[in-house]
């Protein structure tokens, strides 16, 4: 299983991270995650359900690289208290999120990487102010996570129009 991994693909903020992101060697040394960790981490993409709305592979493994050497400190935001909130929260809101995902997805021209570039951010940054303050440490680490993959992708892009997108969106969260 990879991050964002389905037909149904969606990127939010929080803990949405992959189960294999468990067999890394960093999450492998870390303390079991709390049972609502689990939860966030197998059930979120579920939660929000999305028909049109594509994550590009390359995004997805470059995001698998950043949770693998996620530190300590930030694995240690992965608390039963903050991931319970995540998963109410994903929980009440997800349909209306996975609809705007959808929406602004279609709104968006161009290329795929650019529709998801936007689309995504968007969509974080219009519910991302909305999600449980107990949620702040794993917003944290998700915006770092964020951030270090759009770095990437606008330096090892292979296409210039994807690069752009992924530069614009690295700061705009």
């Amino acid at each position: 299983m990879t991050l964002f991994r389905t037909v149904r693909r969606t990127v939010l903020s929080a803990a949405v991270v992959s189960a294999a992101a468990l067999a890394t060697p960093s999450f492998a040394q870390a303390a079991p995650l709390p049972p609502a960790c689990q939860e966030a981490l197998l059930g979120t993409l579920g939660k929000f359900p999305v028909q049109y709305f594509t994550v590009p592979d390359r995004v997805q493994s470059t995001m698998l690289d950043e949770v693998a050497v996620l530190s300590e400190a930030d694995q240690a935001e992965f608390t039963e208290a903050a991931c319970a909130a995540w998963n109410g929260w994903a929980t009440t809101n997800g349909a209306a999120v996975g609809n705007d995902l959808d929406t602004r997805y279609q709104n968006t021209t161009g290329l795929v990487c650019n529709k998801f570039a936007k689309s995504a951010l968007g969509t974080i940054k219009k519910y991302a102010p909305n999600i449980p303050a107990a949620t702040r440490g794993l917003e944290r680490v998700a915006k770092s996570v964020w951030q270090n993959s759009m770095q990437r992708l606008s330096v090892e892009g292979t296409n210039a129009t994807c690069r752009q997108a992924y530069d614009t969106a690295k700061a705009g969260w």
